[in-house]
């Protein structure tokens, strides 16, 4: 029996089983023959694929670069700016810190200016006292100006000068016809400035009418003889 058995074991396959297994070989899927080698990615060529045949896949990639650097130079020039600006305020700031402090001092000015001409010189000639006194105040107003015109603190007296807006307060007209209109004619109080800044604009008195009025007088005169003649649409006589 059991020399039976192996004779059966050792007995070959028949035909049939032999083609059975090389039938179910061959029905197995490309995937499991093809060996564990990497695959080749093809996702640049299905985008290549993708584009229209005018669209250059160079050109493309040119208009991106020159949108990035058109936008590298827009943020370093926006960064320029802003450091010009913060460099320009900060030397402002430096410049202009002491405003509050010289406006401030420029009632002292304004006392010491007022002291000098509450005394005349011919006073403190007849008076000793009188004159040492204005002469201290005297001293003690031009080392304050000293001061003003080392720290680029200047007066604005525009005695004789035509009205600014930007520098000067008119506070009433006089007449005078020899000078021309809005001549300043008497300050009241003197302006100051820091720098190229107003710090205080100058209290003045301006002329009013002058050599403007009086030619603007002259000329009417011209005017009303002119009045005589015919008007446009007026009747004219014809018969002559």
């Amino acid at each position: 029996m059991a020399q039976d058995k192996e004779q059966k074991q050792a007995k070959p396959e028949s035909p049939e089983a032999a083609n059975g297994d090389a039938q179910e070989t061959a029905a197995q899927s490309p995937e499991d023959q093809v060996s564990e080698e990497p695959l080749v990615d093809l996702s640049g060529l299905d985008a290549a694929a993708a584009l229209s045949p005018d669209e250059d896949p160079v050109a493309l990639l040119e208009g991106e670069v020159a949108s990035l650097k058109d936008q590298l130079l827009r943020a370093m020039a926006e960064t320029e700016n802003i450091r010009r600006r913060t460099q320009r305020e900060r030397e402002d700031t430096l410049k202009y810190a002491a405003v509050p402090v010289v406006r401030d001092l420029l009632g002292v000015a304004d006392n010491l200016q007022r002291a000098l001409e509450s005394v005349s010189e011919e006073l403190a000639a007849e008076n000793e006292a009188v004159g040492n006194l204005r002469l201290g105040v005297q001293m003690t107003q031009k080392e304050l100006m000293s001061v003003f015109e080392r720290h680029q603190i200047r007066p604005i007296t525009p005695l004789g000068e035509k009205l600014d807006p930007h520098f000067h307060e008119a506070m009433f007209e006089i007449e005078d016809p020899e000078k021309p209109a809005g001549t300043v004619v008497q300050v009241i109080q003197a302006g100051y400035r820091l720098h190229d800044r107003l710090l205080r604009p100058a209290r003045v008195g301006i002329s009013k009418g002058g050599p403007k009025k009086a030619a603007a007088e002259e000329a009417a005169p011209a005017e009303d003889s002119g009045s005589e003649d015919a008007s446009p649409g007026s009747t004219v006589d014809t018969s002559a």
